[in-house]
């Protein structure tokens, strides 16, 4: 689970819709070494055994295909990146606009305590500590 809490309710989301978790799953394994030997073991596997004569049509066309898919799968988790990437700069501008907001009612706050600084010394009463 992501530490950000935006990222974490973003991530609740998209578990939520079946298309969604398997698309995950797919580019979770398409992008790992596992798929590497997997299609290592298999391609040796065709060509060493002689499961067709060269020049491999209908490897070529199965590869050519999962090619397809795979690319799909590729745009979908860049997507998802997007999104991500847009969920952290909405939370971003949030914090941003609440910071801003702050720092305008601090500078109105200290405004008014120089107006009532200068209006205790503008009455000539000395502050509290001279008193003593």
């Amino acid at each position: 689970m992501p530490a950000n809490p935006a990222l974490s309710r973003h991530l609740q989301e998209r578990r939520q819709r079946l298309e969604n978790r398997v698309a995950d799953r797919i580019t979770q394994f398409s992008g790992s070494m596992k798929f590497v030997y997997l299609h290592l073991i298999w391609f040796g596997s065709w060509i060493g055994f002689g499961v067709e004569p060269y020049p491999f049509g209908l490897l070529t066309m199965i590869v050519s295909l999962e090619a397809i898919f795979l690319s799909t799968f590729v745009m979908i988790s860049q997507n998802r990146a997007d999104e991500r990437r847009q969920v952290l700069a909405d939370q971003q501008w949030r914090t941003v606009q609440a910071e801003e907001r702050q720092n305008e009612e601090l500078l109105n706050l200290s405004k008014q305590i120089l107006e009532l600084t200068k209006l205790i010394h503008a009455n000539g009463a000395a502050p509290a500590s001279a008193e003593a």
